[in-house]
């Protein structure tokens, strides 16, 4: 194939391409089957006119622009690869020279990956991480442990009180109004908790049983529901019960309830303590990495970013997100009801550290080609099996999703993030 790629501009350039006769002719042929199939000729039944009657009728040249998209993406792809270049968008295809008998001459305007000017990347100097656990973070834990342990009784006498919860019946209105989900009954509500509009929850604080509270609140600007943003709102508030936390004595039938492998309290602190441990080394590596790779990208030089690479990551990002919604029931439609928002509200969620992300990616695709990574395909085949057991496919599935291509880039940029973060020094 003639292929010659020109550089115009820091991530731009121009790519010329033939398309060979024998291409050519394939194309033809299979855009020519593809409209016999309807083709209705006086003389000839529905379908079977001769390609050499078509010729004569219509012309040859009537099909060339379905064999051109027939034939192009394979041979843009060939181009693409033998000019050793990286697109990032779609091409904007152009033909120069389309006669017949001869080869086809194509032009496409494409952008390319920035290239990648690396500075440091190995022994960078990263924040010293504390593994440490001390007796107060175990006696914190255990104290969660009892917080979920713990019954609700009911406060016959007193008043409520913060971390109290209060069964309430409320009503609320704007200017008088009644506004949708502003009234409940027998609702459970725990002081403190901050799950209500800002300043409702404080209000209930000081009451008891059979108390009915006039409680007025505003409503931030912020919220969700815009009608209702920045106004002032009403809740006739009626209290029924209030109920407090009693936590269980910290002893060994308390040791045994939360945890069946243990039999005393002192097993379980013990227990504990390893099991914060492992999370607070495993925290402490995710930050040196994470440290150690934005090092990385700092020191080095990427002049340009071009704007397809950033739009590709919003919308990989959003499609992973409302993805994962989806596994749990909620279609993106209903994702934006509940949490009144839009398609541009998520997109500029995600465009917040999109070139950041870019930036990484380009800059650890660059250190697999400086140090020569090249995954074997035993690290391809162990890839695919450590993947299907981790979301419980067959490995038949996974190959059949991912290409050994795919595989291999993922399994050099770990290897790169590890030459990174495993030579990072902390002080």
């Amino acid at each position: 194939m003639s292929t010659t790629w020109e550089k115009k501009g820091t991530n731009d350039g121009e790519l010329s391409f033939e398309i060979s006769i024998d291409e050519i002719s394939k194309g033809l042929d299979s855009a020519f089957a593809r409209i016999k199939k309807n083709l209705s000729v006086p003389g000839f039944r529905k379908g079977k006119v001769s390609r050499q009657v078509f010729n004569r009728m219509y012309g040859e040249a009537s099909l060339y622009e379905d064999a051109l998209n027939i034939v192009l993406p394979e041979v843009y792809d060939a181009a693409v690869k033998e000019a050793k270049i990286e697109p990032v968008d779609q091409p904007e295809i152009s033909i120069e020279k389309m006669e017949p008998n001869e080869p086809w001459l194509i032009k496409a305007k494409v952008t390319v990956k920035p290239e990648v000017v690396l500075g440091d990347y190995k022994g960078l100097t990263v924040p010293k991480q504390s593994t440490e656990v001390t007796d107060a973070d175990v006696d914190a834990e255990l104290e969660k442990r009892r917080e979920q342990q713990a019954e609700l009784v009911l406060k016959e006498d007193g008043v409520s009180e913060n971390g109290d919860t209060v069964v309430i019946d409320y009503k609320g209105t704007v200017d008088g109004e009644a506004f949708d989900g502003g009234s409940a009954e027998n609702h459970s509500l725990e002081l403190g908790s901050n799950t209500f509009i800002p300043g409702f929850e404080d209000q209930l604080v000081g009451h008891k049983s059979g108390d009915e509270v006039d409680v007025v609140v505003t409503f931030p600007e912020d919220y969700q529901a815009k009608d209702l943003a920045g106004k002032e709102a009403h809740f006739a508030t009626t209290v029924h019960e209030v109920k407090t936390k009693q936590l269980p004595e910290l002893d060994d039938e308390f040791a045994k309830d939360v945890d069946e492998e243990v039999e005393t309290l002192i097993e379980l602190k013990a227990k504990i303590k390893e099991q914060l441990e492992k999370t607070k080394k495993d925290e402490a590596e995710a930050a040196i990495q994470q440290a150690a790779i934005d090092g990385a990208v700092a020191n080095a030089e990427i002049k340009d970013l071009p704007k397809a690479m950033i739009e590709t990551e919003v919308h990989n990002q959003m499609d992973q997100y409302l993805g994962n919604m989806q596994r749990q029931g909620i279609d993106p439609k209903m994702y934006y009801q509940l949490t009144g928002t839009s398609e541009d509200d998520l997109h500029k969620q995600f465009e917040q550290d999109a070139d950041q992300r870019v930036k990484t990616d380009l800059v650890l695709e660059a250190i697999v080609k400086a140090e020569k990574i090249e995954p074997s395909q035993e690290e391809i085949d162990a890839e695919i099996s450590s993947l299907a057991s981790e979301y419980n496919m067959e490995e038949s599935a996974v190959r059949k999703a991912l290409t050994d291509d795919m595989l291999a880039h993922d399994i050099g940029v770990k290897k790169a993030i590890d030459i990174i973060s495993d030579s990072a020094v902390q002080e």
